[in-house]
């Protein structure tokens, strides 16, 4: 068996990259640092991986995320993680950053999604696991660009889902749509949190078991599944404004 991490090198792509060597999975760890992603390649090595590649890529530019493809097609398990956030209001935060979120969060998330999907789908066999976030089922005033990204991820994986039941394909996709959790995100995105993040192990070993049971919508921890029942409920102002006051409370 052999899976492929993109956001290998840190956070919940790492901590799942070791769950998967533990089952013996041959990887391929791909992430922006080089030298992060040899210390993943040791550390899942160590647990018991079969096999390990590690590819320093920036997926933000297209053509790497094609040219991965190219090279590493034949996958047991794609596991679409990689991104970033920013925050701050709409109209001061840098464009740059936020295109650069924007290509890496979306573009790079759809490419390697429909060109690993579509050779899945040819072999009737194969599972993705999409990264989201519970911020893609909600309105996110001061991180209004990656809460959009992740409602992308959502919309895109939920509309795939049923395009595969349509075709009796034997394809499994899964989405991921935890809540804060302890990684190096909140350094990328600027952000000074008011509480600790959910432990980045727990979350992995959570999502791996479910994704093992092939479950669609993975949302770890009580607090988070919780929230995501009022967030169809609530109206969308009201989820704004909540958002809105506690957001601002993380703002360096």
């Amino acid at each position: 068996m052999k899976a492929l991490i993109t956001g290998a090198s840190s956070g919940i792509g790492r901590a799942l990259a070791v769950l998967l060597a533990k089952d013996g999975y041959d990887l391929v760890l791909v992430g922006r640092n080089a030298g992060r992603l040899d210390a993943a390649r040791e550390e899942t090595l160590a647990a018991g991986a079969h096999g390990v590649t590690v590819v320093p890529l920036d997926l933000s530019v297209r053509e790497n995320c094609i040219a991965l493809h190219d090279a590493h097609p034949d996958v047991d398990l794609l596991v679409n993680n990689a991104g970033f956030g920013d925050i701050g209001f709409f109209d001061e935060t840098p464009l740059e950053k936020e295109l650069s979120m924007i290509d890496t969060n979306v573009a790079a998330m759809h490419v390697l999604f429909k060109l690993y999907l579509g050779t899945m789908v040819r072999r009737d066999r194969g599972q993705i696991l999409n990264v989201a976030s519970i911020a893609g089922f909600m309105p996110g005033p001061l991180m209004a660009t990656y809460y959009a990204t992740k409602s992308y991820v959502v919309r895109l994986s939920e509309g795939v889902r049923k395009e595969l039941k349509e075709k009796g394909a034997h394809v499994k996709i899964s989405i991921l749509c935890p809540g804060p959790v302890d990684t190096g995100f909140k350094d990328t995105a600027g952000i000074r949190f008011n509480f600790h993040g959910v432990d980045v192990d727990a979350v992995a070993r959570y999502a791996y078991k479910k994704v093992k049971k092939g479950k669609f919508y993975v949302v770890p921890t009580v607090p988070v599944r919780l929230s995501r029942f009022f967030l169809k409920i609530l109206p969308s102002p009201l989820i704004s404004s909540f958002i809105y006051t506690a957001q601002s409370g993380r703002l360096k």
